[in-house]
């Protein structure tokens, strides 16, 4: 079994990759890795959190759905949560998954809704007494963007309900925005012929052209959408999905005419199965089959994890793969130094993308799959979406080829590299170097560091290239005059991009902590050092021993922070920070025990007056712990709308359970 060290040290780096992979794919819709690798890194912290549930914290991956929103739209929290979905592999995985159900609801009588699984960009529409109302895209699951006035542009959603949804009083669907294969095509060519960039695939094509900060430009777009799901209908009427899809489509709605009941799981895998024989002759991207309890109340009573329903599972197709052959092993320097291997391909066409790069990952993977310069190599999208490199074929291997080694120096700057004991990966030692700097600068930039928006990469790499920014501190020495020297950045952009880094000042401490980029110290970390100590001085000053007692840290992030602390250059660059008036202090923090101390809590369901995020901040300056399960050293549980099993789970275990009044009350003085 993993050490609580060694997995504490795992399950940060899975978490941060993980995180980065989300905000990759559904942000800026530019991933980096496979699903199969993104599910192998998804699966190993699942397993590694079952070991060692101490670990556990609100901010995993597993404790919410996946995904990122884009900064460019008004944020919307959604009525309720859009989840994942868990994923089966083979036919044997849906049978476990219909095993599980039996282990859960062993008298019921069950059967499945099955449906294809497009690749297209998850919508939430609202109709308030038949009337569309509100649209916005999936998100992180929790929050999404409003994208009304764009969706309404799609000709196939319907203004107004007819049919048996015209009455409902309040109405929320779910579904996938997507571009038709032909259409995709086309508006391919014309780009081209125009003599503009044309998108990599439809999926990319169908989310860059929700999120347009022009509808007129969305309505130019040959964009489609299927409905699927029925979050909220005020009043109910209906007892199972089919009942709701027929009532969709009889209200106007467009419903995949390839969903299908069935009333047993062997049936359900020859349905995933043939639907996979058939995905090219379908006139869209579908990387699966999903599959669904059909039973309202069965789903109800079968409820959800934090991040996907226990009553529905994805079942997804083969990888597609090709041959082709390694130019060059390229080196790439992330934002902690990591030099992470990458192969140069000869590009190769593979399902409809021409692919030229693959991570390799680290030095280990390499070696152990024997990758060298010259090899033909076999490569696929898992999940029809990011290419991986599966296998070298040694049979085709050229005369000569040498065995890869990692180099001893970082190539962006020239410091050398080494490869800390028992890790995988090599680190540039110069934290200087322009290749960190850059990454640093992006992470220092994100919503859930220091929030600035319009701080992208097009001017992170100029500011750096042009050694005008050389630490965080630099950025707020800059003026709207300097920023308008920059290449595609007007006066007004670069005045809003001024403002939007003087507003991030007031972010405070828990956010400046995350921004540094301390090893091992991300969001949730960040938050408790913040809530602990209050201002910088404090944690600045801390022993490795004080910060090693805060619960949720422990010894291997408390020898990080210490050692951050140690470093003359990193108090330089807090130095610095204060210089140009960072406010590093967390505010609402009292060193006097709070109603909460000691204590840990659990939230679930939509809260009326507060986000998911304003209602941990509470509960962390009121002294209390967030969890993302319910155990018996659970304090309390939040519930608010549609709470689904972890209040179930308080009741069964004795937990006391708090409706949001409740909580405002007892964290009164904490706000």
């Amino acid at each position: 079994m993993t050490k609580p060290a060694d997995a504490a040290e795992r399950i940060e780096a899975l978490r941060e990759a993980i995180h980065r992979h989300n905000y990759l794919y559904y942000a800026e819709n530019r991933p980096e890795i496979t699903d199969a690798e993104y599910d192998r890194l998804w699966k190993e912290l699942r397993a590694l959190e079952e070991a060692h549930p101490e670990l556990i914290t609100a901010d995993s991956p597993t404790q919410s759905p996946s995904g990122r929103r884009q900064e460019a739209f008004a944020p919307v929290e959604h009525l309720t949560a859009m989840l994942s979905l868990d994923n089966a592999m083979s036919p044997d995985d849906l049978r476990e998954f219909e095993a599980r159900l039996r282990r859960a609801a062993p008298q019921a009588k069950l059967d499945f809704v099955c449906e294809p699984k497009i690749d297209g960009l998850g919508v939430a529409l609202l109709y308030e007494r038949g009337r569309f109302v509100r649209g916005a895209t999936r998100g992180d699951g929790r929050i999404g963007e409003d994208v009304t006035q764009n969706l309404r542009t799609i000709k196939t959603i319907p203004a107004t309900l007819r049919g048996p949804l015209e009455n409902a009083k309040r109405f929320e669907v779910r579904g996938e925005v997507y571009m038709p294969r032909g259409a995709f095509a086309k508006l391919n060519a014309r780009l081209e012929e125009a003599g503009e960039a044309t998108f990599a695939n439809p999926r990319n094509a169908a989310a860059g052209a929700v999120r347009q900060k022009d509808p007129a430009i969305t309505a130019t777009r040959p964009l489609e959408i299927f409905l699927y799901h029925v979050s909220i209908l005020e009043p109910p009427l209906f007892d199972t999905h089919w009942e709701r899809l027929h009532a969709l489509e009889k209200s106007g709605f467009p419903v995949n005419p390839r969903s299908e009941r069935y009333p047993d799981i062997e049936a359900v895998v020859a349905y995933g199965q043939r639907l996979e024989a058939e995905r090219d002759q379908l006139d869209y991207e579908a990387d699966g089959a999903v599959v669904k309890v059909n039973d309202l109340e069965q789903q109800r009573r079968l409820g959800a994890t934090a991040h996907h329903p226990r009553w529905a599972i994805a079942f997804k197709f083969a990888a597609r793969q090709a041959t082709t052959t390694v130019k060059a092993i390229i080196i790439n320097v992330g934002k902690t130094g990591a030099l992470t291997p990458a192969a140069e391909l000869e590009p190769v066409e593979l399902s409809g993308v021409t692919v030229s790069n693959v991570s390799l990952h680290n030095e280990d993977e390499i070696h152990r799959k024997d990758v060298r310069v010259g090899d033909t190599v076999l490569i696929e999208r898992a999940g029809d979406v990011i290419p991986y490199l599966v296998q070298v074929i040694t049979s085709k291997r050229p005369p000569g080829a040498v065995s890869f080694r990692m180099p001893t120096h970082c190539p962006a700057c020239g410091a050398p590299a080494e490869r800390p004991e028992g890790e995988a990966i090599w680190r540039c030692t110069n934290v200087a170097c322009p290749a960190q700097l850059k990454e640093r600068l992006f992470h220092w930039g994100s919503r859930r560091a220091m929030d600035i928006e319009h701080l992208g990469e097009s001017v992170i790499e100029q500011l750096v290239d042009r050694e005008v920014v050389k630490d965080f501190g630099d950025l707020y020495e800059l003026d709207a005059e300097q920023l308008a020297g920059l290449e595609r950045l007007a006066a007004k952009s670069a005045k809003n991009l001024a403002d939007a880094i003087q507003a991030s000042k007031q972010r405070g401490l828990s956010r400046v902590l995350n921004g540094l980029g301390i090893r091992m110290v991300g969001e949730r970390a960040a938050q408790l050092l913040a809530a602990r100590f209050g201002n910088m001085d404090r944690l600045e000053q801390a022993s490795q021993e004080e910060l090693g007692e805060i619960p949720g840290i422990g010894p291997k992030i408390a020898e990080s922070v210490h050692g951050f602390f140690q470093m003359d250059r990193n108090r330089k660059t807090i130095r610095h920070l204060r210089e140009v008036g960072l406010d590093l202090s967390e505010q609402g923090v009292s060193h006097e025990p709070g109603p909460l101390t000691g204590k840990t809590v659990v939230l679930t369901g939509g809260l009326r007056t507060l986000s998911r995020d304003q209602a941990k901040d509470l509960i962390l300056r009121a002294g209390g712990r967030v969890s993302g399960s319910v155990s018996k050293k659970t304090s309390y549980v939040v519930a608010g709308e549609d709470p689904g099993s972890k209040a179930d789970d308080a009741r069964r275990l004795g937990v006391a359970l708090l409706d949001e009044d409740e909580f405002l009350k007892l964290v009164a003085g904490a706000r």
